[in-house]
């Protein structure tokens, strides 16, 4: 399982990206067994991440103690995205009960958006937590397209949209209605933009499949600019380290982007990438959810929560 894994590897394509990888490091598989591996979070007070298997209908639980994996939660209401808050409680999107949910300290489970103007969700996807405590996410179809991640049912919204969750009074609001399938999102370390992938073209022929970067006016989005379209596949979720660079998932691992877009390079991994997520102490550890499998690779960055 550790040690270097066949079909992975660093690909420089800008030399500044020599310096973000270090060169004894490799890509290790942690863990294996998965169906559809989504939603990376890091829990740093216990040195353990959470991530998604959709289609089993599980959370999974890595361990870096031990490096033990356990079923963190069966049923998972089929949950995608996953991030923690500035309290450190879990926040998820489940694409069953087509809603955003966060678990409290003692392990309750409180509902934070489940309707918007008395319609239902599509299914929401990625989830991010801004530092006044205000929660972005972003809801797709994917999970009401088939019963393999979620129930087919027809829409009650009329798009695919992003929204905002006021942490004062729970009111729900629309930042952006403008995409085809808004998918994954991170905000900027100083959090004056927030990027979103659009991945419509994974049932729209040439749809979008590209990153765009909006302007943030406090509680709404301004204009936005696409800044780079994928290569590979599509790009899904994504974080952002702290020089503002993008690790983006794609179809051949995982792509390192500049702030303007530019591809710097590529961290080679033998299966679809869903998602990623920086942990450890340092927060130079980047774990990647491939399509049935977890992996890691340290790196000479520091990501951001």
């Amino acid at each position: 399982m550790f040690g270097e894994i066949e079909g992975t590897g660093f690909e420089v394509i800008d030399q500044s990206f020599s310096e973000c990888i270090i060169g004894h490091a490799r890509v290790e598989r942690l863990w294996s067994g998965a169906r559809w591996s989504e939603g990376p979070a890091w829990f740093a007070a216990g040195r353990y991440l959470v991530w998604s298997d959709i289609p089993n209908n599980r959370m999974m639980r890595w361990d870096e103690t031990d490096g033990s994996v356990s079923v963190f939660r069966n049923p998972s209401n089929n949950a995608n995205g996953n991030t923690v808050d500035r309290q450190g409680r879990l926040i998820s999107c489940e694409h069953l009960c087509r809603r955003v949910t966060r678990t409290e300290h003692d392990g309750s489970i409180s509902v934070l958006a489940e309707h918007y103007q008395g319609k239902r969700y599509n299914s929401p996807n990625d989830v991010v937590v801004r530092s006044d405590g205000s929660i972005w996410f972003t809801d797709p179809s994917y999970g009401i397209l088939t019963d393999y991640e979620g129930d087919t049912a027809q829409s009650e919204i009329d798009g695919c949209h992003v929204y905002r969750i006021d942490p004062k009074n729970k009111e729900v609001t629309c930042v952006a209605s403008d995409y085809v399938k808004p998918n994954g999102l991170a905000f900027s370390a100083d959090e004056k933009h927030l990027y979103i992938a659009d991945t419509g073209r994974s049932h729209q022929e040439n749809g979008p499949a590209h990153i765009r970067k909006h302007s943030v006016n406090n509680t709404t989005l301004g204009e936005s600019t696409i800044i780079a379209e994928c290569t590979a596949g599509l790009f899904d979720g994504f974080r952002i380290d702290n020089q503002e660079r993008i690790w983006t998932s794609a179809a051949d691992g995982v792509h390192c982007l500049n702030s303007n877009g530019k591809l710097l390079g590529k961290i080679l991994i033998p299966e679809l990438v869903a998602n990623v997520c920086f942990g450890g102490a340092k927060l130079n550890r980047l774990f990647i959810c491939g399509t049935t499998s977890l992996y890691s690779v340290y790196l000479a960055v520091n990501g951001t929560q």
